[in-house]
């Protein structure tokens, strides 16, 4: 049977180029359509396959070279032509092989009046000149002079021509020696004002692909750099800018709008990071390693260039897919809820390492309450105290006392009461979910404690709030340089301010801060990871992504390089440059970041409201930047600040699918709510027109931007942001020591000894947790041991 249709096919093909009769080639012809018009692709490939492109092909070229060409054979034969080369890869080639396209060309010229015919020439050429080498071809003999003759400005007429016109001189325009050859002759220039016109006639949004056509001329020109210059000689930036400000919410000219902002992005000029160096600021020697050379700066000659040079090449064979960076992130590209690996029976076996999975957070709470008081729990957590000053022991043994004894009533029992007052709201401002803790009214914070009314400000109880905020290691809130008295102004602040977290004593983590050894000899230590927080009053749900945020982002970058007027670019901190830079007179917020685990290497005010950040390399590396930690003040409360991280690496983030930066504020800390908190809206994650010189890294590197709008819930308040929950090696090892002071010996071994020491010199903790052995019996000790 398939040896039947095969032969069934070859033979009306054969008869098609090989008859002269006009009846018995429409027949053939009308036959081909039916059957390519129903079922699947499958068909067209196995027509292909038969030999059916080069038949087609061939019949064009023969009954185009008669002495009067029959178009009641060319225009079907042109809709077959266009139907079976969008399937066919080698399409472009078998027509070059075969003089179709010249046969095409001149068909196209013989008909500029005859509008109807002329379409369907158009429709074969942009199906030619798919192929890279096929388009540079039809360039070099004039297909874009005759293009520029069919497409006119803004008329009524002959619309569809115009349309398809404008669509193949874009496929045409993805070879370099022709978007070089329309640079040459002047068509940037002309495609503006051809779309300038339309745009301007075209009221009602009746021709937007016509629109959309012409801007994708302009956009496959600026893939090359000189296509980039003659864009900006042109004024195409300010041209473009001043179209789209005025219908970013017009939602039936979306085809437009995307083509503009994209040109916008490509042409927008490349520039180097506004560094010294792109390698880290910190600086490590290791062992046996060279001394890396002093670093140099950037300049225009260190970018990668786009190579205008190459000559096209044929990617017929290849399939080849034209993409640009998504203006809009594409949502459902990332899985919300990823599938099982595996069947769900088998999973069930993990339920008792993650709870969260088969819990709801009241019942996680009410459970750990009832397990947490463990026979002598209290004897076992209370008689292990460092050895350090004096000041840390009461504090440390204060503290601990405090959370044996209150951890079931007060600990488990205040949680359940902030979950359950939490959960009525999914989405709150930040200010809301600080103060809805203390919704009861009786100046009681959500752990039972005693807090200060609201509106009292630290400050007002003689605090500096700067100092309190980042405190010194070795020196107390009062600028003293005695360890004792330092310990004793912190004791003095947690007694006027108290917060019981469990599994934290300031102290304790102040004293080993002090023994941690950092690349850079760190002076302060952050106020959260001092102070401690406790868990979010509620589970925060992912934030819902706007529409168009992504571009309305993109498009104020842009202005900034249109309308530069309000553009402070003023550099108020910077690792690099002397310190302090920042004028504490001044209304701009106030940046640092040298502490533990914290990143932020410069920071650049753009804007009153607006902020460049720059984040540092992994040390002795001049990449892997994405973390940041850094601690801001001199806010106004619900003053939307927007900041632009601009030297991120990765080409995607979970903050274009709801993640949010963290923040915690020292003020709600001291008033009895230290929590990290999931913060930011108009979060967005995209390139931008940052480059690095391809001698750093061995090729050209792009930057991403992380732009996210923070208001703040107080006024000069101190605020500390963050990419995630900081977790500095001084916790790790403060957790450990309380760790093994909070375990019942009897019924858990617990054994914390050093494992080797790092680069730096700090200790790297191996921890043994097991079950102690049932009783002293020989079995019980020989299975423990093992």
């Amino acid at each position: 049977m398939a040896e039947q249709e095969a032969s069934g096919l070859q033979v009306l093909l054969r008869t098609l180029q090989s008859s002269s009769d006009k009846v018995s080639i429409l027949s053939i012809l009308k036959v081909l359509g039916d059957l390519l018009s129903v079922g699947t692709d499958r068909r067209i490939h196995y027509m292909i396959s038969k030999g059916g492109s080069e038949a087609l092909l061939q019949t064009l070229v023969d009954t185009a070279r008669t002495a009067s060409p029959d178009y009641d054979i060319l225009l079907p034969l042109f809709r077959l032509l266009a139907k079976v080369g969008l399937r066919d890869k080698k399409f472009g080639q078998k027509a070059l092989e075969l003089e179709a396209l010249d046969v095409t060309l001149i068909l196209a010229r013989k008909n500029l009046s005859h509008s109807q015919n002329l379409l369907h020439c158009l429709w074969a050429l942009r199906v030619f000149a798919s192929s890279v080498t096929t388009g540079a071809m039809l360039g070099i003999n004039g297909a874009m002079e005759l293009l520029f003759k069919v497409i006119t400005p803004y008329t009524r007429k002959h619309t569809r021509t115009i349309r398809a016109a404008t669509e193949v001189l874009a496929v045409l325009l993805k070879s370099k020696s022709n978007s070089r050859r329309a640079v040459n002759r002047g068509y940037v220039t002309s495609l503006l004002r051809l779309h300038q016109d339309w745009h301007n006639h075209d009221t009602v949004n009746t021709f937007v692909m016509i629109r959309r056509g012409l801007l994708l001329c302009l956009q496959h020109i600026a893939t090359f750099r000189s296509g980039r210059e003659a864009f900006l000689a042109a004024q195409g930036m300010e041209t473009l800018f001043s179209i789209t400000q005025n219908c970013l919410d017009n939602k039936g000219m979306e085809p437009v709008i995307s083509v503009m902002l994209q040109i916008l992005r490509q042409c927008y000029p490349v520039s180097p990071l506004p560094l010294v160096t792109p390698s880290s600021a910190y600086a490590f020697s290791v062992p046996g390693s060279f001394t890396p050379e002093p670093p140099c700066g950037l300049s225009e000659e260190d970018f990668e260039d786009d190579g205008d040079e190459e000559v096209d090449k044929d990617l017929d064979s290849e399939d080849v897919k034209e993409e640009y960076d998504d203006l809009e992130t594409d949502v459902d590209k990332l899985s919300s809820k990823p599938g099982l690996d595996r069947p769900e029976e088998e999973l069930m076996q993990y339920e008792a390492m993650c709870l969260e999975l088969s819990y709801s957070f009241e019942e996680l709470e009410s459970k750990f309450g009832d397990d947490a008081n463990f026979e002598d729990s209290q004897d076992t957590n209370h008689h292990h105290i460092p050895t350090a000053a004096s000041p840390k022991q009461h504090c440390l043994k204060k503290d601990q006392t405090s959370w044996g004894q209150e951890k079931e009533d007060t600990v488990q029992t205040s949680l359940l009461s902030m979950v359950k007052m939490g959960r009525s709201s999914k989405k709150r401002p930040i200010k809301n979910i600080y103060h809805d803790v203390q919704s009861n009214g009786l100046g009681i914070d959500s752990l039972g404690n005693d807090i200060p009314d609201i509106q009292t400000s630290p400050k007002e109880d003689g605090w500096d709030i700067e100092a309190i905020s980042c405190p010194r290691m070795s020196a107390s809130f009062s600028n003293s340089t005695s360890p004792r008295e330092a310990g004793e102004a912190i004791d003095k602040l947690l007694h006027l301010h108290p917060k019981h977290i469990p599994f934290h004593d300031p102290c304790l983590y102040m004293a080993k801060a002090r023994r941690t050894r950092f690349v850079v000899d760190f002076k302060m230590v952050a106020f959260p990871d001092l102070w401690g927080h406790c868990p979010p009053p509620s589970a925060q749900s992912m934030l819902e992504r706007k529409c168009g945020v992504q571009r309305i982002k993109i498009f104020e970058d842009v202005r900034r390089f249109i309308q530069p007027n309000d553009i402070i670019n003023k550099v108020i901190f910077s690792l690099d440059e002397p310190w302090p830079l920042q004028d504490t007179a001044s209304s701009c917020l106030r940046f640092f970041s040298k502490f533990e685990s914290g990143n932020l290497r410069k920071a650049i005010q753009v804007r009153e409201f607006e902020y460049d950040l720059l984040i540092n390399a992994d040390v002795n590396s001049c990449q892997h930047q994405q973390w940041f930690y850094f601690k801001v003040s001199g806010m106004r409360a619900n003053i939307p600040y927007r900041f632009n991280i601009i030297n991120c690496e990765k080409p995607n983030s979970q903050f274009n699918y709801g993640m949010q930066p963290t923040l915690y504020s020292v003020k709600e800390a001291l008033l009895g709510r230290p929590s990290w908190i999931r913060t930011g809206n108009e979060i967005c994650y995209y390139k931008n027109h940052y480059r690095q010189r391809a001698a750093a890294t061995g090729s050209g590197k792009c930057y991403y931007t992380l732009t996210f709008v923070v208001t703040f819930p107080h006024d000069e308040d101190v605020c500390y942001l963050a990419y995630h929950y900081p977790y500095t090696y001084s916790a790790l090892m403060t957790h450990l020591d309380i760790l093994e002071k909070s375990i019942n010996p009897r019924q858990v071994y617990f054994r914390q000894e050093v494992l080797c020491h790092t680069l730096g010199g700090n200790p790297c903790p191996l921890v043994t947790i097991t079950a102690m052995p049932e009783s002293s019996s020989t079995d019980h000790l020989e299975q423990f041991r093992e």
